[in-house]
């Protein structure tokens, strides 16, 4: 299942159905999980099942309240508790990787949506809202434990496949660097490929890794569309600790011989000094700055110059995009930046869609 069908499943998903995820590593399963929080406004709490002991889970004995009372009771971690008293998203991560005792609590978790015990011998009770997602690595080349029957039949469980479409989309929103995002488009072998095809120790790129370096990148302050034969040799060895040495290879070639792009802000304040550049762009460019264009409209008020250098925009692509640029636009509901651009839009887009209403449907 890709990643856009499974958020929007799992989303409307109803509160006490757990949720279980497979999938290779780096695929981007905490993002995901953080996606769909934000998606049902609910607080996310990411436990780790790897790096758990049996106490971190279920609980250790209050001796206190045992000298007090006579009655043993366990002093329950936080994050459970959170759970309990108000909705949230519990995700947990890494449930193959687990001590066995740590897999224990999790499964009554599941099970049962509780754990441990107060002095009356009740168990404490995950709250009626709370959603429950684990996540696991599937497949041969992973060291884990295989999850009982009894267990998996509890959840609804899918196996995530990492989709280039989906998380260009996801990226672009996330100002990652315009060089990856057009790399990745064209280099898709590079994206995410499977760990089973990747000999044992060898550093490989995932949807996650691009991710990191990205944000090293930026950190770094390197600038990808000045890359060249003094400072190549510094990416090259960037990128390999992230994507390794083949990817690396070819990214840094890509970046070297990359020719500097239109960018949101040549579009909207110097379309006409830009309007040749504009007119050079292949299309795999032109729909990357529709996605950027979008982005910039859901932060930002666009003034009327600048809707206006959009529609100019708008009137020299063809009518398949101009339809799919107001649709981008249109779903960020900013409305001053809507009409800024609908002001001169409007009626070609008209008269675009009523000789193009196979487009549209």
């Amino acid at each position: 299942m890709n990643i856009n069908t499974f958020i929007n499943i799992a989303s409307n998903l109803p509160p006490h159905i757990a949720v279980l995820m497979r999938g290779s590593t780096g695929i981007g399963k905490s993002a995901i999980v953080n996606q769909i929080s934000k998606n049902i406004d609910l607080p996310l709490i990411d436990v780790r099942g790897s790096t758990m002991s049996d106490g971190d889970t279920g609980g250790y004995p209050d001796i206190e309240g045992m000298k007090e009372n006579g009655v043993m009771t366990f002093c329950m971690p936080s994050w459970f508790m959170r759970a309990c008293n108000e909705p949230v998203v519990l995700f947990l991560d890494e449930l193959n990787r687990s001590l066995p005792t740590v897999q224990q609590s999790f499964f009554q978790i599941v099970l049962d949506r509780c754990l441990g015990n107060d002095s009356q011998g009740n168990p404490y009770n995950i709250h009626p809202e709370t959603r429950i997602f684990a996540a696991v690595n599937h497949g041969s080349e992973y060291d884990v434990n295989e999850i009982d029957p009894a267990l998996l039949r509890r959840f609804w469980t899918t196996d995530i496949v990492p989709d280039v479409t989906s998380w260009l989309t996801w990226a672009t929103s996330q100002g990652i660097e315009n060089i990856i995002t057009e790399f990745i488009s064209k280099n898709s072998v590079h994206f995410a490929p499977h760990p089973a095809d990747i000999e044992p120790g060898k550093v490989f790129p995932t949807p996650a890794s691009w991710t990191r370096l990205d944000e090293s990148i930026k950190f770094a302050n390197i600038n990808l569309e000045k890359i060249n034969k003094d400072n190549k040799s510094l990416l090259f060895n960037l990128c390999s600790g992230f994507i390794g040495n083949e990817a690396s290879i070819e990214f840094s070639d890509f970046a070297e011989k990359y020719e500097s792009s239109v960018n949101v802000e040549d579009i909207l304040n110097h379309y006409d000094k830009n309007k040749t550049k504009i007119e050079e762009l292949t299309n795999d460019r032109i729909n990357l700055l529709i996605d950027r264009l979008s982005e910039h409209a859901k932060q930002n008020d666009w003034t009327l110059s600048q809707g206006q250098n959009v529609a100019k925009l708008g009137k020299s692509i063809s009518h398949e995009m101009l339809i799919h640029m107001w649709s981008k636009i249109s779903s960020t509901k900013n409305i001053k930046t809507i009409q800024s651009f609908h002001k001169y839009i409007g009626q070609h887009l008209v008269e675009v869609v009523n000789t193009n209403k196979d487009l549209t449907k």
